[in-house]
């Protein structure tokens, strides 16, 4: 992402600053595990957590002729040290340093992904506390089915970041390890009780077993839940995309004085925050492919996942949390219009209460088969009022659908007319909504 369009709490947790300074940090826990283990003289230890710094410019420097980071970023840093440098990652090996090291940039920026979630989620339950009851037209195959109300469609939505929320707390678990157990993993120049005094010190907790790496199932499992995390992101931008189509505008995004949505068509507002948002969804999905390709590297370990992982993780936590942060703000300020939603509910001329006719014919008695048919042929006289233009409502201003309904003498015969009107109740379909939110808003 590009700066300007970055929040500074994540940005800067991916910069080459940032990136030392990890790396320094794991370094300096180790130089203190060593002087527990009394290998390290403490008068070195100290000067080494006081004085050890580097310079990123110098690093670039050094990296030029040594064509190694690590090599670099520690003679920058010895360059701040005196004899004590010696002692400055003795018995690691590179990813030692590394890989403990991105453990604290992942666990650092998942935590403020995880605090965007709740407050997406927290923004989703005051939307849907408000619209628990407005009522709207749910759809199958984008076709109308039945009366719900728009706090449902919200209530999903956040149950549905619940989960990921869930997701997000078990990648934690698994991305938040460190090791240092050497070149091959084997401990041979370095004692277990260091990897886990380490560890310790930087709040990680000790991968069981590795070899020169942290293995990357780990990341692919973080990686797949923050792309798990954008489709259902992209699920509810599309949802908006859809509610604000001129044909349906039940909702719209915010659109803010002085905005302008065509150089061409000043009447234009277009959902342009939720289509950039499906449009950042696609790209963190993309990250979770070659995050689990990184996880087959060749015996103890290669570099081929080095590379990749300078893009899939800075850029997909810092593209994630932009998102999150762009997607909140659209359903804080989302404006919802009740009545064009009652319009469009009522737009099919009754048709979205066939179900509950249905049910009632065979508490009478009528075969499910003759049920259906009875009421599948008003419907279809319906569809065939409203293909001519006809309004929806009838002279006395009632559904087209119950009119039919009335009328046929079959139908008639098994219900009255007071059973058939109520049949038309909206009540019927919002009966259980309390309750449904006190399951998912427990």
């Amino acid at each position: 992402m590009v700066d300007r369009y970055s929040r500074p709490e994540m940005a800067n947790k991916w910069t080459m600053q940032a990136k030392y300074d990890a790396w320094l940090e794991v370094e300096k826990a180790a130089v203190k595990a060593w002087a527990k283990l009394g290998l390290v003289p403490q008068e070195d230890c100290d000067k080494i957590i006081k004085n050890a710094a580097f310079k990123v410019e110098r690093i670039d420097e050094i990296e030029k002729v040594t064509r190694h980071d690590v090599i670099a970023f520690l003679t920058s840093v010895s360059e701040s040290l005196g004899e004590e440098s010696r002692w400055v990652h003795y018995g690691m090996t590179s990813s030692d340093c590394i890989d403990t090291a991105v453990a604290l940039q992942m666990k650092d920026s998942l935590n403020l992904i995880m605090d965007d979630v709740k407050q997406l989620m927290a923004s989703i339950k005051v939307r849907a506390q408000e619209h628990k009851m407005t009522l709207m037209v749910g759809r199958s195959h984008g076709i109308h089915g039945e009366p719900i109300t728009f706090g449902l469609v919200l209530a999903v939505w956040y149950d549905e970041m619940q989960r990921n929320l869930t997701n997000l707390e078990q990648a934690m678990e698994f991305i938040a390890v460190g090791q240092i157990s050497g070149a091959m993993g084997n401990f041979a120049h370095a004692p277990m009780e260091l990897e886990e005094l380490v560890c310790k010190e930087l709040d990680l907790k000790a991968a069981p077993v590795s070899n020169q790496v942290i293995q990357r199932d780990r990341y692919a499992n973080l990686m797949n839940a923050l792309a798990l995390l954008a489709s259902s992101c992209e699920k509810i931008a599309v949802a908006v995309r859809h509610y604000q189509r001129t044909e349906v505008y039940e909702c719209e995004e915010f659109f803010a004085k002085g905005q302008k949505g065509s150089s061409a068509m000043p009447h234009k507002r277009n959902p342009i925050l939720t289509e950039n948002i499906t449009g950042l969804c696609r790209i963190i999905r993309s990250y979770a492919n070659p995050s689990m390709e990184n996880v087959a590297l060749w015996h103890e370990r290669d570099i081929s996942h080095s590379s990749v992982e300078r893009f899939t993780l800075t850029d997909g936590f810092i593209t994630t949390d932009f998102m999150l942060q762009r997607l909140n703000g659209v359903i804080e300020k989302l404006v919802v219009y009740p009545d064009n939603m009652m319009r469009n509910l009522n737009l099919t001329g009754g048709l979205v209460f066939s179900q509950r006719v249905l049910l009632e014919l065979p508490l009478k008695g009528v075969s499910r088969e003759d049920s259906y048919a009875i009421v599948q042929r008003n419907a279809m006289k319906v569809w065939g009022d409203l293909q001519k233009g006809q309004s929806a409502l009838n002279e006395e201003g009632e559904s087209l659908y119950l009119q039919h309904l009335l009328d046929d003498e079959e139908l008639r015969a098994k219900l009255s007319e007071e059973e058939i009107r109520d049949c038309f109740d909206y009540a019927y379909y919002t009966k259980n909504i309390d309750n449904i939110f006190k399951r998912v808003f427990k």
